[in-house]
């Protein structure tokens, strides 16, 4: 996976390369005057806390059974599982920002960092300004988010960070140069939580098919399978 990010010295979580500023003026307000335009906006949608709830403990369910979630770590026990690991290894654990549930650690090119991992509205996305977050994809779940980085999907979002880079104006070239790739290609797992051969198989099959329904196995090991419907 390809995505820029910026790095920095400390152990804080890092952020997606921010796309180009826009040239327009803000929402709500004319052009070359200070005088805000009439809004008219409809009513904010319900919060459904039942949806919230579900999406985050179904999440949580699936971390748990994934292997690759490290729970409650600081950033610096992260970086130190991920420093002699090859680029591209990950794991997930608990934030230790008050804001975010969970964080995306990764070995790049440079060594371990960090990336929050925002929820909002029962999804999941990477942290990034405001700029480039129109152009990140969420999910219902962090598994999904991860599947989706390491695989072909990603391509297009690839190509959208590519053209932004070659958009850059002068003045962002510095935070350009100080940014590394990103690739998602392997699960570091838990040493107490390294997944059983039962796990192990389960994925296999989710990766060779994607109607494991269809297959001709006894319903608990078809509802097994189901139970966790990922490839990583």
């Amino acid at each position: 996976v390809i995505l820029c990010i910026l790095t920095a010295p400390d152990s804080h979580p890092r952020t997606l390369l921010p796309a180009a500023p826009s040239t327009q003026a803000p929402w709500g307000m004319r052009e070359g005057t200070a005088t805000p335009a009439p809004c008219f906006q409809s009513a904010p949608p319900k919060w459904d806390p039942t949806k919230d709830l579900r999406a985050i403990a179904s999440n949580f369910c699936y971390l748990e059974n994934s292997g690759w979630y490290w729970g409650a770590i600081t950033a610096a026990q992260a970086h130190a599982a991920l420093q002699e690991a090859p680029e591209g290894a990950f794991l997930v654990r608990d934030s230790s920002h008050p804001l975010y549930m969970l964080t995306l650690s990764v070995r790049t090119a440079r060594g371990p960092t960090s990336i929050r991992i925002q929820y909002s509205g029962a999804q999941f996305l990477l942290d990034s300004s405001s700029g480039a977050r129109a152009s990140l994809s969420s999910f219902p779940n962090v598994p999904s988010l991860v599947q989706h980085y390491m695989g072909a999907e990603r391509k297009a979002e690839e190509k959208t960070a590519e053209e932004r880079a070659a958009e850059a104006k002068p003045s962002e070239l510095s935070a350009q140069e100080t940014s590394v790739v990103l690739k998602l290609k392997r699960a570091v797992y838990k040493p107490q939580s390294l997944p059983c051969l039962q796990h192990l198989t389960r994925l296999v099959i989710n990766t060779h098919t994607d109607c494991a329904e269809k297959l001709p196995l006894p319903k608990p090991l078809l509802r097994y399978i189901q139970d966790y419907p990922f490839k990583v």
